[in-house]
């Protein structure tokens, strides 16, 4: 048994999160956690609503409530939201909870005491018309660099380069619209990465089983233009963890708070602090698995993200890691994806563009949009979610596939031998040879699954899947039976037992209707079936069985063109 931590990249808290957000970070890390399980493995599934900076101040203005109480709601809207996306967190944290305050301090006084953090003066943007500085991604204007004229002050997201808000051609306030914008001075900690350079080089180095997307996004980053770049850690806000060194104040810096981007990700550690907290816990319950000197040597620890969070996940957080000289535990895989794109456009939360959660969840339940969005990862490029592609996929892969053949399988079987699985006949030739191609397909998937090949584990899946189908068209027990009882007594058992192992394999990806299957068969036995010829007699003739409602309904093409229109791009 491995000891398996998993992170997916914390949604920010100022409202419903979209699809392409689901199936960037969330989705595929739950996907990995419950095969992990299913596996046999100890695991810890971590991840939490990033509620700091202004952002979050805004949304609660506009929402007409105090931030405090404005993340406080959202926080539970989201845990919601998850929980109905089937999202099996160990917990949900708050990087607001004061684990993460303590936490976040903690670094910031190693840090300095390290002689890696400086204080500067700095020339920031404020903006007369707003009266406040502006936090960079709350100034927009032309990338200097490739000409995309919704850069922001901190990032380009069409190029991805690093940036400055003075860097900006022509650049606005995103809070008022407002170009009557001034350079003022202020101060600020930065940390010093730059001198962690050569450390954070050679630890991406010896990632040589990456991603080439996250390799190539980390190296871009490491080396571009100037190179790694020292980074401010405080912005003069209000909402925020109050900049101390550990339990003290920092001279010349009241007032001032962390700027989230250093304070979210210690929030992965913090949330395993609060899981600890929230089960009674000590605190060597959550530092096994983050502290290598207290048992987290023995780790292995992935983390899941949408492209755009690589940088801060390869070069921010492991500097402060690395920087604090202390023996915390490093991530060893980070799967990153694509875009997924919205019908011809982008998804968007600030322009309120695509489907969000809670939106997809009122159409269908968790499980269609499971599917669709697990087997069209956005991996090794870009991917979009069309209404007509969602609706094929679910129609041909969910209900023709699967959930015809235990519709087929249990009706049939109740219908000619009642509702106990048959005693009579053995396997033949042809039962022989599905266990076998049924042993080689899972060993594939699980070296998909272990390698978080997603679409590739999917596409294997829905092959295993396809093979049930196929011996039952071969084998047909309903013509058998009218012959030789027997042998189709034997066909039918060992297809009840395929549905068992169907369950199985299926229920990281579509939870619900594998429960739905394993509760018809009347089983809790959730073993993995590594043994294929075990796992084909775990059903015994004499075990009840029933038959299910219907797993998955098709998308009929009118359902499909209302809901394209409903939902033609702008959340309002």
């Amino acid at each position: 048994m491995a000891r398996i931590m998993i992170t997916s990249a914390i949604p920010y808290i100022n409202g419903i999160k979209h699809l392409g957000n689901l199936v960037g970070s969330q989705l595929p890390a739950d996907l990995f956690a419950r095969y992990c399980r299913a596996c046999g493995h100890e695991v810890m599934f971590i991840c939490a609503t990033d509620e700091h900076g202004t952002p979050a101040e805004l949304a609660a203005a506009k929402a007409g409530k105090p931030v405090e109480a404005y993340c406080a709601e959202m926080h539970e809207v989201q845990a919601e939201i998850a929980r109905g996306f089937r999202l099996s967190f160990d917990h949900f944290g708050r990087s607001s909870s004061q684990r993460n305050h303590r936490l976040t301090q903690h670094f910031a006084g190693v840090l300095d005491a390290q002689g890696l953090i400086r204080e500067v003066s700095e020339k920031q943007v404020y903006s007369v018309d707003d009266g406040r500085f502006l936090p960079d991604r709350y100034i927009e204007g032309t990338c200097p660099n490739c000409g995309y004229t919704s850069a922001r002050g901190d990032q380009c997201d069409n190029c991805t380069k690093q940036l400055d808000p003075t860097d900006l051609i022509n650049p606005h306030s995103t809070i008022s619209g407002s170009t009557n914008l001034e350079v003022r001075e202020t101060k600020h900690l930065y940390l010093m990465q730059r001198s962690l350079r050569d450390k954070l080089e050679a630890w991406i180095d010896s990632k040589t089983d990456w991603p080439i997307l996250t390799t190539s996004i980390a190296k871009k980053w490491l080396n571009d233009g100037d190179g790694l770049q020292d980074r401010g850690i405080t912005r003069d806000l209000y909402w925020g963890i109050p900049v101390k060194k550990g339990d003290q104040p920092w001279p010349g810096m009241e007032g001032k708070v962390f700027y989230v981007w250093f304070d979210a990700p210690i929030e992965y550690i913090a949330g395993t602090a609060e899981w600890a907290d929230a089960n009674g816990l000590g605190d060597d319950a959550w530092e096994r698995w983050w502290r290598t000197d207290k048992g987290a040597a023995d780790v292995t620890y992935y983390q899941f993200m949408g492209k755009d969070n690589v940088p801060f996940h390869t070069l921010s957080f492991p500097a402060t890691i690395l920087g604090s000289g202390e023996p915390w535990k490093m991530v060893d895989y980070l799967k990153s994806f694509n875009y997924l794109n919205y019908d011809g456009g982008q998804f968007s939360t600030s322009r309120g563009r695509g489907v969000f959660m809670d939106q997809a969840l009122s159409i269908l339940p968790s499980d269609y949009w499971r599917w669709w969005l697990l087997s069209h990862a956005p991996e090794s490029s870009d991917a979009e979610f069309t209404w007509e592609n969602f609706q094929v996929s679910v129609n041909k892969d969910l209900a023709d596939v699967l959930g015809n053949l235990v519709s087929r399988v249990t009706k049939f079987a109740k219908s000619k031998f009642g509702e106990t699985i048959p005693a009579g006949g053995s396997f033949g030739p042809q039962e022989t040879a599905l266990i076998a191609d049924l042993g080689a397909r899972i060993r594939d998937y699980e070296a998909h699954m272990q390698a978080m090949e997603v679409r590739k584990a999917a596409a294997e899946l829905r092959g295993i899947w396809v093979v049930g189908n196929e011996y039952l068209q071969s084998a047909a027990p309903w013509t058998v039976v009218k012959t030789d009882p027997e042998q189709a007594q034997a066909m039918v058992r060992l297809a009840l037992n395929l549905i068992r192992i169907y369950a199985i394999l299926s229920q990281p990806f579509i939870p619900d209707a594998s429960a739905t299957m394993m509760t018809a068969l009347n089983s809790d036995d959730w073993s993995w079936p590594g043994d294929v010829h075990a796992a084909i007699r775990a059903l015994p003739a004499g075990h009840g069985f029933a038959v299910p409602e219907n797993l998955f309904r098709k998308i009929t093409d009118e359902e499909r063109a209302d809901w394209q229109m409903r939902f033609a791009g702008i959340r309002t």
